[in-house]
């Protein structure tokens, strides 16, 4: 929530919470929405920490991905970040949110890796279908874009949820990609 670089490992994710913990932080959540799959579960929603030290109020937009690893319920994808204060509201509605990975789907099928890059905010992170590495800048995204577009993938939402905030939605679920070159399916779970 109160950090611009991604934590990508164990000791990255070490290094965040031993400054972060200094704040004492305590949270709470507003407001939240949970989807449970078949030994996986999202929650995604709005909280705020209110730190011990100084009482200061930090709201942000929380994403947890759990996973059921070696027996127990684990996080495998943390995405927290601080609300966008002092901006107009832009309204959007939850058929609109729906519309945006058709136009993201559309970029792919011009197979122009430049063209899909551009769907993604300045700040995007990437994590990937087919790779492992996340890509957190325009090169990165680009890259990967590159190479994922010579399969010809078209995808197609299974299912997803769409959440809708002040000048922020959320759209998450299951999707399948049919690759062109060779009619292999992909299937994955997204967070847009």
């Amino acid at each position: 929530t109160v950090s611009d670089v991604p934590r990508t490992d164990y000791p990255g994710i070490v290094d965040y919470f031993t400054n972060f913990l200094k704040l004492e932080p305590q949270g709470k959540i507003e407001s939240g929405n949970v989807i449970v799959g078949t030994n996986w579960a999202q929650d995604a929603g709005i909280y705020e920490f209110t730190m011990g030290v100084n009482g200061a109020k930090v709201k942000g937009r929380y994403t947890f991905i759990y996973v059921f690893e070696d027996g127990e319920w684990k996080i495998s994808q943390h995405h927290s970040s601080v609300m966008p204060e002092g901006t107009k509201p832009q309204p959007i509605s939850e058929e609109e949110v729906k519309n945006l990975f058709q136009l993201w789907n559309s970029a792919l099928a011009t197979e122009d890796p430049d063209a899909v890059a551009k769907r993604y905010a300045s700040k995007a992170v990437l994590l990937p279908t087919v790779s492992d590495v996340p890509r957190t800048d325009y090169p990165g995204i680009v890259d990967y874009f590159t190479n994922f577009l010579k399969l010809e993938p078209q995808g197609k939402i299974e299912s997803g949820n769409v959440i809708v905030g002040t000048n922020w939605a959320q759209d998450a679920g299951i999707y399948e990609f049919t690759m062109g070159v060779n009619g292999a399916k992909v299937k994955g779970r997204y967070t847009f």
